[in-house]
């Protein structure tokens, strides 16, 4: 039943009530007035000259006083309806108190809801605003890093195969033109320079390192097991350099973001690199020479087409799964404590 109903409901007891009242105040007043017409009846009576008159009187007396006893009861009859209807009305009263105080509750309920849910849309709102400033302070944070890359970036690629350092000779001419290849079909083609020194002494670091101040520095030859680069001499013999030496040059020269190590067991020296250098990439344990190929040359290719160097790395080993290559598990790449992956592209797009 609704509330309107037991409204109703109330109403028209109470109105009952009323009607009844008003009949019991009228009958009453009809029992008072019998009741005074059989008091003046009797007093007549006792004031009577003549048996006749008395008889009259005390007639008149008895019939008013059956008129009051009727109206007396009618009134007792007309107390009992009002008793009945006023417990009806305290119990309809219950049911609406109840069914009100469930409805505001309910009312309640839905503005607690409708605010709850006013809230939730203020609080989206809000965080989808600072969410976009956020977005639009990391894009204008990318623009501005991007703006300041140079213009091109230059590969120092230092490539050193002494002839006592293995049986058989690296194909390190064909690395070069497989990334040289790679780089003319790159989007950037422009803005990737590539700039080799062949049968490299320790003495030709420094020297190469000024004149070009690169970006990229790779090493393409042999590492050994002692966490040393192998070089050569004066006379085309190995010469050994220590990891020490190797990642203390790149303390000297801010312009080198990047140094890959394409020679065997150089994890640690790549490692060690980020000290200085935003990222390295160094060989686990001994690399194929088509292995070494392939990686290297989607690297660059990757580098070429604006990629950062995480998404470059992560393309030069894909590069080896798809060559049916088993040897993608050998690269590792070592970044700086601290920098984040957009802040290593290398190469500024066209705008």
């Amino acid at each position: 039943m609704s509330i309107d109903m037991y409204r109703r409901q109330v109403i028209q007891i109470r109105s009952g009530i009323a009607k009844l009242m008003e009949q019991k105040a009228r009958e009453v007043q009809k029992a008072a007035d019998a009741g005074k017409r059989s008091l003046a009846a009797q007093t007549a009576a006792s004031k009577a000259s003549s048996t006749s008159t008395l008889q009259t009187k005390l007639r008149e007396a008895s019939r008013y006083a059956d008129d009051q006893a009727r109206h007396e009861r009618e009134v007792a009859k007309l107390e009992k309806k009002i008793a009945d209807e006023q417990k009806k009305l305290v119990g309809a009263q219950g049911r609406l108190d109840s069914e009100e105080t469930k409805a505001l509750k309910k009312r309640n309920d839905e503005q607690k809801r409708q605010q709850d849910a006013q809230q939730r849309q203020f609080r989206a709102v809000e965080s989808s605003l600072t969410h976009h400033e956020s977005l639009h302070r990391e894009t204008i944070a990318r623009v501005d890093r991007l703006s300041a890359l140079p213009e091109q970036i230059v590969v120092a690629f230092f490539a050193t195969d002494p002839a006592t350092a293995s049986d058989r000779r690296l194909l390190l001419d064909e690395e070069v033109r497989e990334i040289q290849q790679k780089i003319r079909l790159s989007d950037h083609r422009d803005a990737v320079k590539l700039e080799s020194r062949w049968a490299l002494r320790s003495g030709d670091i420094l020297q190469y390192m000024n004149e070009l101040e690169p970006t990229i520095v790779h090493f393409s030859g042999h590492g050994t097991n002692q966490d040393e680069l192998v070089l050569q001499n004066r006379n085309g013999d190995a010469a050994f350099v220590s990891l020490a030496s190797i990642v203390g040059t790149f303390e000297l020269y801010d312009s080198v973001r990047l140094v890959f190590f394409n020679t065997c067991h150089s994890y640690n020296q790549a490692a060690a690199c980020t000290q200085y250098v935003d990222a390295a990439i160094g060989m686990n344990q001994e690399i194929g020479d088509t292995a070494a190929r392939v990686f290297s040359a989607q690297f660059y290719s990757a580098i070429g087409f604006g990629k950062s160097i995480p998404n470059a790395f992560k393309q030069a080993k894909n590069a080896l799964m798809l060559e049916g290559i088993p040897e993608e598990s050998t690269p590792e790449l070592h970044l700086r404590k601290g920098v984040e992956e957009a802040d290593l592209v290398l190469v500024k797009p066209k705008y």
